[in-house]
């Protein structure tokens, strides 16, 4: 007797997924992020900049050279220091985008894959709309546990991050300082404790790009260990969100079929 499938992840559309994913991140690293390679010569430069627009108002008998050198270092200083923030805004962006560009792929995925065996707006409605927790219970509930899968925390933490990056103080910002702290940057530990984190706020958020590179790997791997097909017989569980939508599709098609 042959099993219903209820999901199928189809061998070219995973590499498809893949492969976007991968080109984003690529020319996302080429055209953005390599614009911050060489900062310290463009602050070395901002310096040079800074004291040869400030030459026409040198009096060599009333200012001293060294003053001039310092408020240039300061310049250069200042320069370093909003070049940083810009790039690490950029890096924020960067993750941003690669995770809702892969939220959205995800989603989009089991729409496609539910109208194989359901139609209904309700259903589709709720797969758009449910937080992604509500996703990965499905797929518990279908029989992958996905929480236990490597690239879980990754992409958790990064879920978290991009919410934060967003939205500032909030439940994601408290779920992130208790779960994964390495994501906020202590400037002064030595002075606070290395384990008091109750003191940092949204603006201490930081990102490496090392800790990029481990959020685009664990997309990376998420697609590779999507189960080729769940079928039916591997169900454990409907989540009641799933099984509410399905139920109000079918009534709705009742009363429809009713009034024709």
């Amino acid at each position: 007797m042959s099993d219903f499938t209820l999901l199928e992840m189809w061998g070219p559309i995973r590499k498809s997924l893949i492969e976007s994913h991968l080109f984003y991140v690529e020319q996302a690293r080429k055209r953005l992020l390599s614009q911050f390679d060489k900062m310290d010569e463009e602050a070395e430069k901002a310096a040079d900049e800074w004291l040869e627009q400030s030459d026409q108002y040198f009096d060599p008998d009333r200012h001293d050279p060294a003053d001039f050198y310092e408020a240039a270092n300061d310049a250069s200083i200042e320069f370093y220091q909003l070049l940083s923030d810009m790039r690490d805004q950029t890096r924020f962006s960067v993750v941003a985008g690669m995770f809702h560009q892969w939220e959205k792929q995800l989603r989009d995925w089991l729409v496609r894959e539910t109208r194989h065996w359901h139609r209904g707006d309700m259903l589709t409605s709720k797969i758009w709309s449910v937080d992604l927790g509500k996703i990965f219970d499905l797929f518990e509930g279908f029989g992958w546990g996905v929480r236990g899968e490597s690239f879980y925390t990754k992409i958790d933490s990064c879920r978290l991050v991009v919410n934060v990056y967003k939205h500032g103080e909030g439940n994601s910002f408290v779920e992130l300082k208790q779960k994964y702290p390495e994501y906020l940057y202590d400037p002064i530990p030595e002075f606070r404790g290395i384990s008091d984190k109750d003191y940092l706020d949204h603006t201490h958020l930081a990102l490496t790009d090392e800790q990029l590179q481990a959020f685009s790997e664990s997309i990376v791997e998420f697609w590779k260990k999507v189960p080729e097909r769940i079928l039916e017989s591997q169900v454990i569980s409907v989540p009641d969100w799933f099984e509410k939508a399905v139920l109000k599709d079918r009534e709705a098609y009742k009363n429809k079929n009713k009034n024709e």
